[in-house]
């Protein structure tokens, strides 16, 4: 009997290749499944979602209003900010009030990074461009400043970059404490629910995997760490790849409730009916 195909879309960064590490070398097997990875950007990861192509995928928290017909969000492979996340770099501008009339690279407009901005700055212009570019825009006058995710959150002060704000210690104060919810992992509703379980699960033992065999799914991750060297590219890991990643739990589930409350009432995104977590 064929084993059933599953693609697993993650994004090519370090903590979403070390959490899938386990899987991908073949490690941790899935019996009667064949996991093929596909590797994009996670923008791109959430306009797929859209289609529901994928039958597993990494997508923004923002993005998932807008997929929620077609996916389950697995308790397993979110990415939670706890008292850290996407943060607003300058060469020349320190405060949110310098920027105002001015304009700030975001990116993308499904990341939850660019739905933060618009819940929390006001009379400030965004343009969206792929995360990568954000530095040289910056840097090249094109934008006055950028919000950074992935490694460039912890790249840019030896960078020389003002930090304008954090949005994860922003979101602390704001949540009495709750975690940030940047990134979700999600499974195809028309697999089932047994199907579903099976995968969490098996995510599940691929992060742990990691966690066992550190020197050999660090190195792994570190491919697309962007120049990053192995220390903090093992910080970056685990600044994403942590006990909320195994199981976001309650707190993680209120954390997602409110982000999707406060940006509906917003007027940013549609409204969620009750989260059911697999």
């Amino acid at each position: 009997m064929t084993d059933r195909l599953i693609r697993v879309g993650h994004s090519p960064d370090p903590d979403d290749a070390f959490m899938f590490y386990g899987l991908a070398s073949g490690k941790v097997k899935l019996p009667g499944m064949a996991i093929e990875h596909r590797l994009e950007d996670i923008q791109s990861l959430n306009e797929r979602a859209r289609t529901g192509e994928l039958e597993v995928t990494a997508i923004s928290a923002h993005a998932f209003p807008y997929v929620a017909d077609k996916y389950w969000i697995m308790r397993t492979g979110a990415s939670m900010g706890e008292g850290y996340g996407p943060v607003i770099i300058s060469r020349k501008w320190r405060t949110l009030d310098d920027l105002r009339g001015k304009t700030v690279a975001t990116p993308g407009p499904l990341t939850t990074a660019t739905l933060l901005f618009k819940i929390f700055t006001d009379g400030i212009t965004n343009v969206d461009m792929p995360f990568d570019a954000i530095m040289d825009a910056v840097d090249s006058g094109a934008v006055d400043a950028g919000l950074l995710i992935h490694e460039g959150q912890i790249t840019y002060q030896s960078l020389g970059y003002h930090k304008v704000l954090d949005f994860g210690e922003l979101w602390e104060n704001a949540a009495d404490g709750l975690p940030l919810p940047l990134g979700l992992d999600v499974v195809r509703k028309d697999l089932g629910e047994e199907a579903a379980r099976v995968l969490s699960r098996g995510l599940k033992e691929s992060i742990a995997y990691g966690y066992d065999h550190q020197d050999e799914a660090i190195p792994y991750a570190l491919q697309w760490g962007r120049g990053i060297d192995r220390a903090l590219g093992e910080k970056f890991v685990k600044m994403y790849v942590s006990q909320l990643t195994i199981d976001m739990g309650p707190d993680g589930k209120k954390a997602l409730e409110l982000l999707f409350k406060v940006g509906h009432e917003r007027g940013l995104i549609p409204k969620v009916g009750p989260l059911e977590l697999f």
